[in-house]
């Protein structure tokens, strides 16, 4: 063995040493030489470094020629009121999912102001984790801990992050409340150390099945301590986020100023009454130019509950999508909407063009990657979702312009709201939720394939924060 060990050690120097020797691919004085004098130096370039190098690359590649030619108006809206603030978690998807239900109850009880608590799902979204992560940790525990999918699990044990399809089980199996019943706390505005927490005892845990499982436990025995092991996840969240109740309620005012009586409920029998929506009548889209389009795909373990659904989607061109989301907003539903909102994004005004800023002319180079390049290369993917909630109609049918429901905080953005061009959700758009009654009859069908299923670490799958 030690024999073994010399003779790869010496191989392995010898051909460091033969890559050390050649000099094909490196820089020698002369070929920087040439690449320094292209850099020439001229009155522009020179105000043009001094520019770059005192002041925010941003503020000076904002596109001069395209401000004044976009404005906020829409001619189409889904009725909804009030802005939400997700705060410094990572829990847009809940809040878009939310947001998506609120204009329902804002229509149906006639009142002017409404918001669903966000740390009631929470709770129950991180507990359903927590479950579904110790059940994958026996599931593979006979595999070695250097096993992709063994690693990938232990680097992702938990996240406040999530998509539709979390939002939907979560929603369907716990109910909802109102934000008074269960209100914010400050780990529910800030969870970065109770996540942090969360996943150093659920690895330890893991640790402790897969030892169980190489040491041929029964599985009433891995049950029985996986249950204990929840006990002590269900203690870290209640002390974080408060203890989710069981009954309250609810009393609401009219735009009119009249009080309703007031009436008790569970969190399940209050979205039965005052939501009623089947979330399983909710399609996913994506626009992925890097796979095949008019094809379902299905993303393994991306899912917060045991026996929840795997993430599913339709493949399916933006032009495609258009449609759907127009009959939608016309029908005042909102929509599921998620995006790579940094890219060409004017936070102050609120807009999203992709001709917000001109980086080739500032730069003298230029960028010139699609939005396939862009997937394949890691530049672009999904990084936050939003309530879809409007769009500007044009005479000819066409559109020109979207309205986003954002939740960050009525003083960000336009007033909470967000507005991009049509262009802009060409390019940056991933994900919509609709309605199925909105969607084609072909396109359904393609429900009815046998989806191709993804791996959990594909970097288009990332979770929405």
């Amino acid at each position: 063995m030690k024999n073994i060990v010399i003779v790869s050690l010496l191989a392995f120097a010898l051909v460091f040493n033969a890559n050390a020797q050649n000099k094909k691919g490196s820089l020698d004085k002369e070929t920087i030489k040439k690449i320094q004098q292209s850099f020439k130096k001229s009155s522009t370039d020179k105000a043009l470094e001094n520019a770059v190098t005192h002041n925010a690359i941003k503020s000076l590649a904002k596109n001069r020629d395209n401000e004044g030619k976009i404005n906020h108006l829409i001619n189409t809206k889904v009725k909804t009121h009030g802005i939400s603030n997700q705060r410094s978690s990572g829990r847009c998807w809940l809040y878009t999912g939310l947001n998506t239900l609120k204009p329902v109850v804002l229509a149906k009880y006639d009142i002017k102001d409404f918001e669903f608590s966000q740390t009631y799902s929470f709770f129950w979204d991180q507990f359903e984790k927590s479950n579904l992560f110790l059940e994958i940790a026996i599931a593979t525990a006979g595999k070695p801990i250097t096993d992709r999918k063994v690693e990938w699990l232990l680097k992702n044990p938990i996240g406040d992050g999530g998509q539709w399809t979390t939002f939907a089980d979560i929603v369907q199996k716990y109910g909802v409340v109102p934000a008074e019943a269960m209100p914010d706390t400050y780990q529910s505005k800030n969870t970065g150390m109770m996540s942090r927490l969360l996943k150093r005892k659920l690895r330890e845990d893991a640790l402790t099945l897969r030892k169980m499982v190489a040491g041929k436990a029964k599985k009433k025995e891995l049950e029985n301590t996986k249950i204990e092991m929840l006990k002590d996840i269900y203690r870290i969240l209640v002390l974080s986020l408060g203890e989710p109740p069981q009954e309250f309620v609810w009393q609401y005012e009219t735009k009119e100023g009249k009080a309703s009586e007031p009436k008790k409920y569970t969190p399940e029998s209050f979205y039965k009454e005052v939501v009623g929506r089947d979330l399983t009548q909710y399609v996913m889209f994506m626009d992925d130019p890097t796979r095949e389009y008019y094809k379902l795909y299905e993303v393994e373990f991306d899912r917060n509950i045991v026996e929840g659904a795997n993430w599913k989607y339709i493949n399916l061109p933006a032009d495609e999508i258009k449609k759907f989301a127009v009959k939608s907003i016309k029908n005042n539903e909102a929509m599921y909407f998620s995006c790579d909102v940094g890219k060409q994004f004017d936070s102050k005004n609120g807009f999203l063009d992709v001709n917000t800023y001109d980086y080739d002319d500032l730069m003298g180079v230029k960028f010139g990657m699609d939005k396939a390049q862009r997937i394949k290369t890691f530049d672009s993917g999904s990084t936050h979702g939003m309530a879809l909630i409007g769009v500007n109609v044009l005479p000819d049918g066409s559109t020109d312009k979207w309205l986003l429901e954002n939740s960050w905080g009525a003083d960000r953005g336009h007033n909470g709201y967000l507005t991009m061009t049509d262009k802009w959700f060409d390019e940056y758009m991933f994900r919509l939720v609709v309605n199925k009654k909105y969607i084609s009859p072909e396109v359904l069908k393609i429900l009815n394939q046998k989806a191709t299923l993804l791996p959990p670490w594909d970097p288009m799958f990332a979770p929405e924060d």
